[in-house]
Formats: C-alpha cells, sequence, structure tokens
C-alpha cells in the first residue's frame, strides 16, 4: 500500500505560475514512477505527466508539454508539478499517482496508486 498527499493547490491568477507536491509513503514507494492526472468538472480523467524512479525520465502530455515541469526528489519520496503561465482551462483538480512505469502510468495499465487530489482554481 502506498499513500500519497497531494498539496499545493488553491487560487491563481491567470498568467501566474503554482508548484504542486505529493507526498508518498508506504511499504513500496521505491521504485515506482510517480505522475499526475487531472480532471475537470465532467469529464474523464486525463494524463499530465509522469517521471520514474531511477534516471528521472520525463514524460507529458501534449497538451502541457511546455508549460508543465516535473521534478522527485527521493530522499523526501516527493514530487512536484510546477505549473508556468496558468490559464483558466488549467482550472481542474489534480491527482498524484504512483504506478510501475511511466509508459504504465500513461498507457493501458494506468497507475495502481491514486491521491486524494488538490483542487487549482486559475481565476480570469
Amino acid at each position: 500500500q502506498v499513500q500519497l498527499v497531494e498539496s499545493g493547490g488553491g487560487l491563481v491568477q491567470t498568467g501566474g505560475s503554482l508548484t504542486l507536491s505529493c507526498a508518498a509513503s508506504g511499504r513500496t514507494v521505491s521504485p515506482l514512477a510517480m505522475g499526475w492526472f487531472r480532471q475537470a468538472p465532467g469529464k474523464d480523467r486525463e494524463f499530465v505527466s509522469a517521471i520514474s524512479w531511477s534516471t528521472y525520465s520525463k514524460n507529458y502530455a501534449d497538451s502541457v508539454k511546455g508549460r508543465f515541469t516535473m521534478s522527485r526528489e527521493n530522499a523526501k519520496n516527493t514530487v512536484y508539478l510546477q505549473i508556468n503561465t496558468l490559464k483558466p482551462e488549467d482550472t481542474v483538480v489534480y491527482y498524484c499517482v504512483a504506478g510501475r512505469t511511466n509508459s504504465d502510468i500513461s498507457g493501458l495499465r494506468g497507475p495502481d496508486y491514486w491521491g486524494q487530489g488538490t483542487q487549482v482554481t486559475v481565476s480570469s
């Protein structure tokens, strides 16, 4: 069992920046890949990004590439999602996830663990 706890969500104006954090704990945190999904009201959850355990390789959805940056601090079992140039469409719930690999998280297998989510609201 792995517990994922997101933090850092809140209200930000359009064009601003925000960094989300996700702290992982549990028996099998390593060597899991970790990442983020997001869900807009009335829509399905969609993949945002993932980062591997060993090489810190990163993958991003095309919709966020160039504005979103993931990082990982294994000593703290924490990953981060830096969001730049926030847009109104970024007003969604962001979920921290963990899984076997980046491709598993973003692909058919999907994540194995989910956090509770953190709300990001972008004001215009």
